[in-house]
């Protein structure tokens, strides 16, 4: 009982720190959003789709650092190929219902926009939880993942962090 207790601690731990990534990459993907539209005269989904590729830079930072610090550090190549990969899915979600709503219903005021965009970014961002926790930040096992956490704690933020090996 203790140890799926725990387990649903770990989960909402993850949930709440993914959310504030993602919470401040809506943000970012919003302001550069508006942004772009409001300086150039760019078709609202290339617009989308900038600021979406901006995001996911910003949310990658997050997500590695922070997020999913404990995790898997071994194979950073295939994780960053993955995070691409999963995150070119979510822009694809993200835009798809961005352009039926403007191509599509016609609705495409600077509001509607927004909306639509910020809808696309909801289901994109249920995606994106399942693909990045199952497929790109793999779970390294919990007494691997304490230690990783323990020694971070104690090194200086001016020293790297190690790289873990995964047997």
């Amino acid at each position: 009982m203790e140890q799926r207790s725990s387990g649903l601690q770990r989960l909402v731990g993850e949930v709440a720190k993914f959310g504030a990534v993602g919470g401040a990459g809506v943000l970012v993907n919003l302001g550069v959003f508006n942004l772009v539209r409001h300086v150039s005269s760019l078709p609202v989904v290339r617009a989308s789709v900038i600021a979406t590729v901006v995001a996911i830079a910003f949310n990658y930072v997050g997500f590695r650092y922070w997020t999913y610090r404990d995790r898997d550090r071994s194979g950073r190549t295939r994780e960053l190929t993955l995070f691409l990969f999963f995150s070119a899915i979510g822009l694809v979600i993200e835009n798809g219902v961005l352009f039926l709503a403007t191509y599509g219903l016609g609705w495409d005021s600077p509001l509607e926009s927004n909306v639509f965009k910020f809808l696309g970014i909801g289901i994109a961002t249920l995606f994106r939880f399942w693909s990045y926790r199952t497929w790109v930040f793999r779970a390294l096992p919990a007494q691997e993942a304490e230690s990783i956490l323990a020694a971070e704690s104690r090194r200086s933020p001016s020293e790297p962090a190690p790289k873990t090996q995964r047997v």
